[in-house]
């Protein structure tokens, strides 16, 4: 979605004051040493693939298959793995995935270790590859619907409660954070102190459905809390779509990005996020410009 006429807003329509560069202060965390792939060389493979430690990758479809250019990720644990999204239309992820399964068994001495195939939310660019994951062996995958979300989880009480998910000596915590999309979730791994927080944040625009907004705020104001509670050292979500300029974006379904913003995040821009959605933010198209994301209200959308 395009953001034509965009302006850095002096007054909200109401009448609050845009406070934008308060995160200017917080550090940024650094987490990948190598540069991500982000079409400017004339050959990069069709995905690219970082680790975090030996249980932990994070791998980056190419945006010269898909302008959306998304981030999934892969977690191990001694009973499980989790995958997080399994990319755009025309992604080669699964045998990406394959290959990381296999050194990890190979390095273990296992024969196997059951997957489970999860989603941030349920938008096409983060669930286009799950067709070649479904007769993939030992193998989950979980619905695209909220109450599937909750029901696998075993969120009773959705979106409020947070839940303990275990992959074996490593357990996660699921947060619900519909509000992009209804059934969108974060996950937070308190061994590496990283929170994956899907198109809800992330250096980009943070698309918000008008009539989700009350839903995207209760998320965010429980994300706030829970993050004043557990250590977090960066939030890695599903995009880049910043520039290392302040406030600058590239077009929409730009073809490169090039001098792109890290895709890491400090843990105040959670407060961030969370005050610049007490605005208005009732009308399409008045996005709403921070250093680091741009909140970017949508026209109404279905579940």
């Amino acid at each position: 979605m395009t953001l034509h006429h965009r302006t850095i807003l002096g007054l909200l329509a109401c009448g609050a004051l845009l406070a934008t560069a308060s995160v200017e202060a917080a550090p940024l965390p650094r987490l990948f040493p190598e540069r991500w792939i982000d079409g400017t060389q004339p050959q990069e493979p069709s995905v690219q693939v970082q680790p975090l430690d030996g249980d932990t990758f994070v791998i980056r479809q190419s945006v010269k298959t898909n302008f959306e250019a998304p981030f999934l990720y892969l977690l191990f644990g001694r009973d499980r793995a989790l995958l997080l999204d399994t990319g755009a239309k025309d992604g080669r992820i699964r045998p990406a995935v394959d290959r990381l399964v296999a050194d990890w068994l190979a390095a273990h001495g296992r024969a196997d270790i059951p997957l489970i195939v999860a989603h941030s939310h349920s938008h096409g660019d983060h669930v286009a590859g799950d067709t070649a994951f479904r007769n993939r062996p030992n193998t989950t995958v979980v619905g695209l619907k909220a109450d599937e979300v909750a029901s696998f989880f075993g969120v009773a009480k959705w979106p409020d409660e947070i839940v303990r998910y275990e992959l074996g000596g490593r357990a996660l915590s699921i947060i619900p954070t519909p509000g992009h999309q209804a059934a969108a979730i974060m996950v937070y791994d308190p061994r590496l102190r990283i929170l994956l927080s899907g198109d809800t944040l992330y250096p980009g625009r943070l698309y918000v459905p008008v009539n989700f907004l009350a839903d995207n705020r209760a998320s965010v104001d429980r994300l706030a809390a829970f993050a004043a509670r557990h250590p977090i050292r960066a939030v890695l979500g599903a995009h880049i779509e910043m520039t290392n300029k302040p406030g600058q974006d590239y077009p929409h379904e730009a073809a490169t990005h090039p001098d792109e913003h890290p895709l890491e995040l400090p843990v105040e821009t959670i407060g961030e996020l969370k005050t610049g959605l007490k605005a208005t933010l009732d009308q399409p198209g008045q996005p709403q410009i921070h250093d680091r994301f741009i909140i970017t209200p949508v026209p109404a959308r279905p579940q």
